[in-house]
């Protein structure tokens, strides 16, 4: 048995079983007979035994979190589940336990062909997984339309293919950081794949025109996450302690924030819940503005809220199948006394919705009652070791120089939110020769000018658009830049800010050499970034500190990552094939490094953001209120984390990288324009860091003498509803915390790690 007991869940909706469950169960087995999945040896291996099967009981499953599916739709969902978790054992009984890496390879690379996007299959199985997918596939696809047929294929090729991190994982004996943990098992986890299964089932396709779009992201996103951690509190015995494991969240926190097993098991349930509450919140707030944005009929809309429902019906239905199942020891329940517990048994999940509310609420109330403007000097910032030499541009003077006149030229420093002292202090030319040391002079103007506009723009919407409280313009401003960033630079208007001003000129002078597919990678870096503003708004608008996940993912476009990434692939001038960009170790090197650069600019401006800004961005914050701790606790959190992403960005330039070049067998350019990749992001991180170190930006002195009204004749005073958080003063008290979620202290969290913080405090 593990030593944590279940946490009090978040279940808001009670779980509905299916009608035609019986009939799943009888067809669920005979199909698994046929296929030879019961009691039939796989290389001298009994899989399952009928014993098995019946208790693991995946027909509930299905009706649990299908209810309303029809017969003939649940049976076939039922097999698709029965396929997928005796993919999970057959892989892990053939090379998780052997640790056969090699054939694990060839294994998954050989189920590719039984999932073609065209439906049509040419190979023959050779195994009973083969055949499995075969007759799934040929059953499945061909009535759906052709862009739920490439998101379901590339969500079941993810599924079995990122089963290979998880063997190596294993075999290096790695635990992985949170974030790392997240967004791999979102693919290894399958459910990303159970959401596209969902649209089947309920027969409600979402419009290809909203797919990719951030809420339908998000919804996806946060469903998947609650349905692994919420695994991951039920299965923590089986794979941890009886499969050798490492892919679960428990053991992840339990070895991040270095806290014993029930603390761990906690904080999970904490992340599940604050996942479950962001998807109630994107349902709620940002699907009504997508549909009027996008102009979707009724029959569409109502399609997104059959899907919405189903995924719904999943959480809580899968909640329930979890309590059901012998698939999993449970851990140890919470001893309730008696004339607390209320109704339990079959039935009665709705009587227990009201005690699950209750329980959550501080969790909740605590992202909207943050008091901005409040005094946050003094925090010790936390190690950073960046193992990059920093080389500087021999024209770093001269671009200083430069980039005074071409701000001045465009308006940024006319329109009150910057003049000439505060672009002097910042010394954004001072980041850009320390990110491209080797760039021409021209090649160094242009970075240091794009690392202006991006700054510039990020510290002028809060200030045009009153902190969020006129989000509607701040569409409008989005709206006119996306004109002057054009697939066909000759389609351009005249600009009329300086933000515009600014943007077609870059615009014009990077893009041009581009080919048309570059363009377009580079403009969705741009649009990325400006969008990811207007979230900040939003959330600004309602006092609302993010979610962590929420955060760290959403923090990499409005730091620009992908945009100042981009830049440093302008010099291979397209002769890396995208894909390749794609790849995981390419797409995890840079989304550790992206962390790594946001966190260290947290730790840096959380003065600035907190006591000067009143902003709630900021990952210290963020940690702040989902521990429930003081602040040089999250700092040190952060400052964990930071170092954690660290190790991941070294571990894949040391291990993946060189396995993904041998395996990928380039042409000698090309290889060494993916290396050239690699050694620019280390540049990247050391002249970040430099930046920060040498810039007046940040410093409490700085903070002081750059700090100054807005214009009134051109912004006004923020006014109307939410807008007095802007009034407050300095020295506001916090609001006080619900007695159940009393603040914890660093020692609470986290045991004393000397050596952890360094000595330089914010000045």
């Amino acid at each position: 048995m593990p030593s944590f007991e279940l946490p009090e869940f978040y279940t808001p909706y009670p779980a509905r079983c299916n009608p035609h469950m019986e009939r799943a169960r009888a067809h669920s087995k005979s199909w698994a007979r046929s296929m030879e999945m019961i009691d039939v040896p796989q290389h001298g291996r009994v899989i399952w035994s009928e014993r098995d099967f019946d208790a693991h009981d995946y027909a509930l499953l299905c009706a649990y979190t299908h209810p309303d599916a029809t017969a003939g739709l649940l049976d076939l969902v039922t097999d698709w589940y029965v396929w997928v978790f005796y993919f999970d054992d057959h892989f892990l009984e053939l090379f998780k336990r052997s640790h056969d890496l090699d054939g694990a390879r060839v294994y998954l690379d050989a189920l590719r062909a039984f999932m073609p996007d065209d439906g049509q299959i040419t190979a023959s199985p050779t195994n009973v997984v083969e055949a499995g997918l075969a007759d799934l596939w040929a059953r499945t696809v061909p009535g759906r339309s052709n862009d739920w047929r490439a998101r379901f294929a590339e969500s079941t090729r993810n599924l079995l293919d990122e089963s290979l991190w998880e063997l190596a994982n294993i075999n290096a004996n790695r635990v992985a950081d949170p974030v790392e943990y997240v967004e791999m098992r979102r693919k290894v986890g399958g459910a990303p794949w159970s959401a596209n299964l969902i649209e089947h089932a309920c027969d409600a396709e979402v419009p290809a025109v909203i797919a990719a779009s951030r809420p339908m992201q998000v919804l996806r996103d946060t469903f998947a996450d609650a349905v692994h951690l919420r695994n991951d509190l039920f299965s923590y015995q089986r794979e941890v302690h009886d499969e050798g494991e490492l892919s679960n969240g428990v053991l992840v926190l339990e070895r991040f924030l270095g806290c014993d097993i029930q603390q761990a098991a906690d904080r999970v349930n904490d992340l599940l819940t604050s996942r479950l509450q962001q998807f109630e919140h994107t349902a709620l707030t940002e699907l009504p503005a997508l549909f009027d944005e996008q102009g979707l009929d009724p029959t569409a809309r109502m399609s997104v809220g059959l899907y919405v429902k189903g995924l719904q019906d999943w959480q809580s239905g899968g909640h329930e199948w979890h309590l059901q199942s012998s698939r999993y020891t449970k851990p140890r329940a919470v001893v309730v006394p008696p004339v607390l517990r209320g109704p339990s048994g079959l039935g009665t999940q709705s009587a227990r919705i009201v005690s699950s509310l209750l329980a959550t609420a501080p969790q909740r109330l605590r992202s909207f009652t943050h008091v901005p403007i409040q005094p946050a000097g003094g925090l010790e910032l936390p190690v950073m070791d960046v193992p990059f030499p920093l080389t500087l541009s021999p024209h770093l003077d001269a671009s200083r120089e430069q980039v005074v006149s071409w701000a001045a030229g465009v308006g940024i420093l006319g329109e009150g939110v910057w003049d000439e002292a505060k672009l002097r202090a910042f010394d954004l030319a001072l980041c850009a020769a320390g990110i491209h040391p080797d760039a021409t002079a021209e090649q160094l103007d242009l970075t240091t000018a794009w690392l202006t506009w991006g700054t510039y723009g990020d510290d002028y919407y809060p200030i045009a658009f009153s902190r969020g409280n006129d989000i509607a313009a701040a569409k409008a401003c989005n709206a006119r830049l996306d004109q002057f960033i054009p697939l066909d630079i000759a389609e351009m208007p005249t600009p009329v800010t300086a933000l515009e001003r600014g943007l077609a000129d870059l615009w014009t002078r990077t893009a041009a050499p581009m080919e048309v597919p570059a363009r377009r990678v580079f403009r969705r870096a741009i649009t990325d970034m400006t969008a990811s503003w207007i979230w900040e708004l939003g959330n600004q608008a309602q006092n609302r500190v993010p979610d962590p996940i929420d955060y760290i993912e959403m923090r990499r476009k409005t730091f620009g990552s992908d945009l100042t990434m981009s830049l440093s692939r302008l010099a291979d001038r397209g002769i890396v094939p995208a894909a390749i960009y794609r790849t995981r170790p390419i797409a995890a090197m840079e989304n550790a490094a992206a962390d790594y650069a946001c966190l260290l600019n947290d730790v840096f401006s959380y003065q600035k953001e907190i006591q000067f800004e009143g902003e709630i961005h900021n990952c210290v914050l963020v940690t702040q209120n989902f521990l429930c701790c003081d602040a040089a606790a999250a700092m040190q959190v952060v400052g964990d984390l930071m170092t954690a992403r660290m190790r991941q960005f070294q571990h894949i330039l040391a291990v993946e990288f060189p396995a993904l070049l041998d395996a990928l067998d380039l042409d000698t350019p090309v290889r060494e324009a993916v290396c050239d990749h690699a050694r620019n992001l280390q540049n990247w991180l050391s002249g970040i860091l430099n930046w920060h170190q040498g810039c007046h930006r940040y410093a409490e002195t700085d903070l002081i003498s750059n700090t100054r009204p807005a214009l009134p004749e051109l912004f006004g005073n923020p006014t109307g509803l939410g807008t007095s958080a802007a009034r407050i003063t300095r020295t506001s008290p916090t609001t006080a915390l619900p007695a159940s979620s009393a603040p914890l202290t660093r020692s609470s969290i986290i045991p004393d790690r000397p050596g952890l913080l360094a000595t330089r405090p914010f000045r």
